[in-house]
């Protein structure tokens, strides 16, 4: 997505507490703007910096009296004001392309929003500083690998040393840098001990394949009607009998878009179709319960003051722990693109089935009147193709492992890297829901069927019939996936 103007006047309070995925995306999208920090967190996050440096200044810290990782065990004297700027520099060593805008947008808005939790102990000047970048529409040029899951500390320290004045930015038309801030030795771990990236991409990739869960029911709706296929898995009974709420919802929702009653009649001489109808709740399902678990996940995790130490401002006290480890995150991450996969296959058998005389009386392929006529047929190999490099990116993260820092840290959740994937999961999905919209509504309009009049599913084919091109003659069809792509995220909402 390119880097935009905000695209409406609203705002969203960072306060520690209440952010969610969607306010993410919002801010990384500059759908909404940052408001001013709510300014009772702002005041915690005040006394956590003062607590923090009073017992650095007093007892052994780790990260601001004493070095970090194997040099935990080196002593550093308080009045090393150069120690944080160091730390800094050495730990901002990302290497790969530059991210996207929008992922480091979502990262400052995940790590003010964590600071604002208090329990960094971190000058709360830095966390104006990023609500301004964020609002102005300026990021820091952020690279892409620097985290195995246990802190994104290089993409963090990037920002910490374009922060105090030493690394680019980037910035929109009429968008402007914050004014440097003067870090000490009590302000770099404090910055960079976070997930703040991986939290942000995996509220970017949960809000896209959220959307795209959505468009896939009216798109398979269309295959469904285009077969005249049975709408008998979706009755209300049936999902009675086996409560799991996201094959529940999955069969309202179908039942909602196509006009049908709780317990619809089977339709004349078929008994069962194949498994890319049939089976639809009981696939789809737990990918939406899958989608729920991440949410819950994510919410917490956007809140939570995670940094290691913690600072408590009620104890006055820094405890050392573990809970940079990020392995809910992994896990859900995992969990959540292995249940949209099983969606997307399905995807591709309802696909087969569009080019298959047998269900929908037409030639194969969805071929016109010239003889071997090869019509959607390529869809086939290159929703196949889109297919496989998703089944790629869906492989279990959290099965990586690594011992790093002179083995004092010796495992790592590779959350990072889940994100990642899950974000390049949505781009193939959406190529393979577009493969069969387009031979969906191919069929509809071959079989001269249309959807009732004023149900939702007729919303639907009516946007697509407007942007997919109405000749059938054999020709390239690159053009008319790129068309459906760039029609599911209306068809979400109907």
């Amino acid at each position: 997505m390119l880097d935009t103007a905000p695209r409406s006047g609203r705002r969203i309070t960072l306060d520690g507490t209440a952010l969610r995925t969607a306010d993410v995306a919002a801010l990384a999208d500059r759908t909404a703007r940052p408001a001013p920090p709510d300014p009772k967190a702002l005041a915690r996050a005040a006394e956590s910096w003062d607590t923090a440096r009073r017992l650095a200044a007093t007892g052994r810290v780790y990260g601001r009296s004493t070095g970090v990782g194997a040099n935990r065990t080196e002593d550093v004297e308080a009045a090393d004001a150069a120690h944080g700027l160091r730390l800094l520099r050495s730990h901002a060593g990302a290497i790969g392309d530059p991210l996207p805008g929008r992922e480091v947008r979502a990262m400052l808005a995940v790590r003010a929003n964590q600071l604002l939790a208090g329990g960094a102990g971190l000058n709360p000047a830095v966390i104006t500083a990023l609500i301004t970048a964020l609002d102005a529409g300026a990021h820091p040029v952020v690279n892409e690998h620097g985290a195995v899951g246990t802190g994104d500390l290089a993409a963090l320290a990037q920002t910490g040393l374009a922060l105090a004045g030493e690394h680019p930015w980037h910035a929109t038309p009429g968008g402007r840098a914050p004014a440097p801030v003067a870090l000490d030795n009590n302000d770099a771990l404090a910055l960079i001990s976070s997930n703040a990236l991986t939290l942000g991409q995996s509220a970017l990739a949960l809000d896209a394949l959220r959307r795209l869960l959505a468009a896939s029911l009216p798109v398979a709706a269309l295959s469904l009607l285009a077969v005249g296929g049975s709408y008998e898995p979706f009755a209300e009974p049936v999902m009675r009998a086996r409560p799991h709420p996201g094959s529940a919802a999955a069969a309202a929702r179908l039942r909602t878009l196509s006009g049908v009653p709780p317990r619809p009649s089977p339709p004349l001489g078929r008994i069962q179709d194949p498994y890319g109808f049939r089976c639809l709740p009981q696939i789809h399902g737990p990918a939406l319960d899958a989608a729920d678990t991440l949410e819950s996940v994510l919410t917490v995790e956007l809140n939570a003051a995670a940094e290691n130490p913690l600072i408590s401002i009620e104890d006055q006290a820094a405890y050392h722990h573990g809970n940079f480890y990020a392995a809910h995150v992994a896990l859900a991450l995992d969990t959540f693109r292995l249940a949209v996969l099983q969606t997307a296959r399905l995807s591709t058998a309802r696909l087969a089935a569009l080019s298959e005389p047998d269900l929908t009386r037409l030639r194969p392929f969805l071929g016109d009147a010239a003889p071997a006529s090869s019509g959607v047929m390529i869809l086939e190999y290159a929703a196949g193709a889109a297919l496989g490099e998703m089944r790629a990116v869906s492989h279990p993260s959290s099965l990586g492992h690594a011992v790093l820092s002179r083995g004092v840290e010796e495992q790592a959740s590779f959350a990072s890297l889940g994100a990642r994937q899950t974000l390049r999961a949505a781009t193939y999905y959406r190529q393979i829901l577009a493969c069969e919209l387009v031979a969906a509504v191919r069929a509809l309009r071959m079989r001269s069927l249309e959807p009732e009049p004023g149900l939702p599913l007729t919303t639907a084919y009516t946007r697509a019939t407007e942007a997919l091109d109405p000749c059938m003659e054999d020709r390239p069809l690159t053009d008319d996936v790129a068309a459906a792509a760039g029609l599911l995220d209306e068809l979400a909402e109907v």
